[in-house]
């Protein structure tokens, strides 16, 4: 397989970045917008529950649809058309609070349209990533991305609770669009390489489920990727409920209040704005695998850390945040740099969807199970079986053949 990019990459590649960064910017203003009315009006955790299912609900089932659309489409029409399709659906709903006709599932609906663009959108940004950006240069972007993300985390919120003091939610929706307008400019002129071999053909619903099926027999014949990816699930697993119960934690066993709580959310941004920097400057270690399993035994030891905090030392449960959040892009950063170098670019749609099918899928899963589990054991009782777990495959992955040698050996496009 080669990876033929342009000499001249960097023209092409962070025009592109730097629009999806304000379209990222935009989401997150709407996402914590629509989440506060929803608190603020309705104060009910069902109405929350509905609208997270409602958003996640394109990713578990979807994804698997759209990555093999994605491998059969012009990506870069793609991109335009999804963030022309959220920018739509956000201005619509505007135009509903502006008229002051807004009820909860007006809501939903438009949660549900903005999570299905991201679906599309998504894998067709990584997939168009490795077609852009030299293969030795992809895990710095990888670390770039994080950091951003990590910076979103911070920023955003902050800068939309300031918003909603200020302007109506009208008026913040509409920042959605222009940040969409920003991200869609550059992809009208700049010219990302398509590898879609498919584009043209007729595309029936059985098309569509060989190419996912395709898409399955590629990761499952690459046993190195299939560990790679049962083992971001399982982490999926094990992680997210308990950095979701921190309000708890910080609440019962230390006693603390919302300043306390704002102080370590941000720490692990914070971590992660730090941790992604690092890895967009250093690169990795010269086999990504080892940069990710390193980055899991942090995770471990960070979580342990906030497990192990005794309530008189909250500080300590700051700094395994902060470790946490550190090691949160160097643990994940690296996986997307192995899929865009070695996974044939026109499989990318179908094996990052299949990603994020199965990683999305856990999450409610895991607050099934966990949410029981933390009333048993307490959160801190959770977070150390998280600890645990991570720590167990961190360890058990240097010493797993397929693993290790996940570089060396490749799959095989299986037509």
């Amino acid at each position: 397989m080669t990876n033929k990019t342009p000499l001249n990459w960097k023209r092409t590649f962070f025009p592109v970045w730097v629009g999806q960064a304000f379209s990222l910017l935009g989401s997150e203003l709407v996402q914590f917008s629509l989440i506060w009315y929803l608190t603020e009006k309705t104060g009910s955790a069902s109405v929350l529950a509905i609208a997270s299912f409602m958003a996640l609900l394109p990713r578990v089932f979807l994804s698997p649809i759209s990555g093999a659309l994605v491998d059969r489409w012009n990506r870069q029409k793609v991109m335009i058309y999804a963030d022309a399709l959220v920018a739509a659906a956000t201005i619509i709903l505007a135009g509903i609070f502006w008229l002051e006709y807004i009820q909860v599932w007006h809501i939903y609906v438009i949660l549900f349209i903005r999570a299905l663009g991201s679906g599309f959108h998504w894998p067709a940004m990584q997939a168009s990533t490795s077609l852009m950006v030299p293969k030795d240069q992809l895990a710095r972007i990888s670390g770039m991305n994080q950091t951003l993300r990590g910076a979103m985390s911070i920023v955003a919120p902050l800068l939309a609770a300031l918003m909603l003091e200020i302007f109506p939610i009208y008026e913040i929706l509409s920042i959605d669009v222009i940040t969409a307008i920003i991200a869609i400019s550059p992809l009208l002129f700049v010219l990302i390489p398509q590898v879609n071999q498919n584009v043209g053909k007729k595309a029936g619903f059985s098309h569509i489920w060989d190419d996912i099926k395709v898409g399955f027999k590629f990761l499952v014949g690459w046993r190195g990727l299939l560990y790679l990816t049962l083992a971001a699930t399982v982490l999926n697993f094990l992680l997210f409920p308990g950095f979701t119960f921190t309000p708890l934690l910080v609440t019962d066993h230390f006693g603390k209040g919302v300043i306390e709580l704002s102080m370590i959310e941000s720490a692990f941004g914070m971590g992660m704005i730090i941790g992604g920097l690092v890895l967009s400057t250093w690169g990795g270690f010269r086999r990504n695998i080892y940069t990710i399993l390193t980055g899991i035994v942090g995770l471990a030891v960070g979580t342990g850390l906030i497990a192990l905090a005794p309530s008189d030392n909250f500080m300590l449960a700051v700094f395994g945040m902060s470790l946490a959040g550190f090691m949160n892009p160097i643990a994940n950063g690296p996986i997307f740099a192995i899929m865009q170098t070695y996974v044939e670019p026109e499989m990318q749609g179908r094996v990052f969807s299949l990603l994020e099918s199965m990683v999305s899928a856990m999450m409610p899963i895991s607050m099934v199970i966990a949410a029981p589990a933390a009333e048993w054991v307490g959160v801190r009782g959770w977070l150390a079986f998280g600890a645990i777990g991570c720590l167990v495959i961190g360890v058990v992955g240097f010493f797993t053949p397929s693993l290790v040698h996940i570089e060396d050996n490749r799959g095989k496009y299986i037509a």
